[in-house]
Order: structure tokens, then sequence, then C-alpha cells
């Protein structure tokens, strides 16, 4: 996979793809990630990439031709025709199963913005997707190209050492991730549960799944609103509300 990201600040991403899994996926050739500074494209002597907004306001605004020459380059001896996904928290909100989406594809370009924001042309003919990673405003689409470009490679095969770790995710399955113990069995009195140590894979996938249900139904019951429930976990949920 090959994800562009283009910033005003390519500086920021040195230490996130430079670390950890993502340094890993780069290396084992998972993964090809690329930082323009955007400015590269202005077609002013000043590198400028904003101006004033048309009919007045306060701050500036990206200016369009940047951003398509920038991702009309970046398109050249693409084998796909990439996404390009825009930061801004008008965007749709991020979800697991858009990184598993976007983990499908060959290719991908972030586009970081900053100031007022883009110009509206960027957003109705040059962009593919807006994503916001939450409902709060940053000071630019940096952070949130990271978290895009994090999720997304460690989806990607053989990135992570065992890859049923991304299939067992919270919220890769519909529903928060089960709890997780370690050594020691017994910490200070606090005790692992006894089905964990049984050795019986059948029960210990039960309670497994039992657990997942009963964090997501106390924690974010609204991911079950349009989940199609088993017999099984509508008995398990019936279960739950009688002991609470």
């Amino acid at each position: 996979m090959r994800i562009d990201v283009l910033s005003l600040f390519p500086d920021m991403f040195t230490n996130v793809f430079g670390s950890s899994i993502l340094k890993h996926a780069q290396e084992s050739g998972a993964v090809d990630y690329q930082v323009v500074d955007f400015r590269d494209y202005a077609d002013n002597k000043h590198r400028k990439v904003d101006d004033y907004p048309y009919g007045g306001g306060a701050g500036m605004v990206l200016r369009a031709q940047p951003f398509f020459d920038a991702v009309e380059d970046l398109k050249q001896g693409s084998k796909s025709k990439p996404r390009v996904v825009m930061l801004c928290p008008q965007g749709e909100r991020y979800t697991q199963q858009m990184a598993e989406e976007f983990a499908m594809e060959d290719h991908l370009i972030l586009l970081c913005g900053h100031y007022e924001g883009y110009d509206e042309r960027v957003r109705e003919f040059l962009v593919t997707d807006e994503i916001s990673i939450g409902d709060f405003v940053l000071t630019g689409g940096e952070l949130g190209a990271m978290v895009i470009a994090d999720s997304v490679t460690r989806l990607l095969p053989g990135v992570l050492g065992n890859d049923q770790s991304a299939i067992t995710d919270s919220f890769s399955t519909g529903l928060l991730e089960h709890a997780h113990y370690t050594r020691p069995a017994d910490f200070r009195g606090m005790k692992v549960p006894d089905v964990l140590l049984s050795g019986h894979h059948k029960n210990i996938d039960e309670w497994r799944h039992r657990e997942s249900l009963r964090r997501t139904w106390k924690r974010r019951p609204d991911l079950l609103k349009d989940k199609d429930l088993t017999e099984q976990e509508q008995k398990w949920l019936r279960e739950f509300a009688r002991n609470e």
C-alpha cells in the first residue's frame, strides 16, 4: 500500500512513521509513506497556499491550486485510482469499518487542512472522502492523518505479529474487546477467572464472547442498536439486565 500525506508541517510525521509498528511496516515493504509539503506546489514565488476568503470574514482559506497540482502529480504512476481523503471536522466520523475499507485500497492520499479550511472546490471536485476523527476541532489535519495511517497500516497482511489481533480488536467484530489477563494468576488477591486457566478452548471462546457483549452493553450500548444479535447473545443480554 502507498499512503501519501499533503501537509504544511511534514516534520510532524517523522517520529510517527519512524517508530513502532509503522516503522516495521515500511521496512518490510507492506506500506510506503510519503509526506509532501504542498507549499512546494504553490504557483507563486513566496510558496503561499492560503488567501483571504471571498465575501470577507475572519481567517484565511487554503487555495485550491496547490492541492489539485499535488494530487495530480501523486496520481502519476499509481496502479489504481487513489482514494483522496480530506481531513475536516465536517467529514464523516471515522470508524473501524472505514479503516478496514481503506486497508483494501492500493493508494491513499490524505489532505491536512489548516486555518478556516479548504477552498470548496477541493471538496467538490478533488476528494473522494471527507473524514473527521471526532466531534472536536484541531489546529490542523495532521493528527487525523496519523490516526488514519496507523489504523489502516496495522490491518495490512503481515504487519502485526499475529493477524488474529486485528480481527478480534474492539469494533472489528461490532463489539468491544473482552478483558485480558496475564501472569501471575493471583496478584494481591485479585484472581484471573478460572475459565481462562482451564485449557478448555470452547469454554474460553464462549467466555470471551460473552464478556465482549457485556462490556459493549455496559459501555457502548449504541453499538448494539443495529447489530444482528444471535439467539444466544439475546439470552445473555436478558441475563445482564436481570443481574444489573
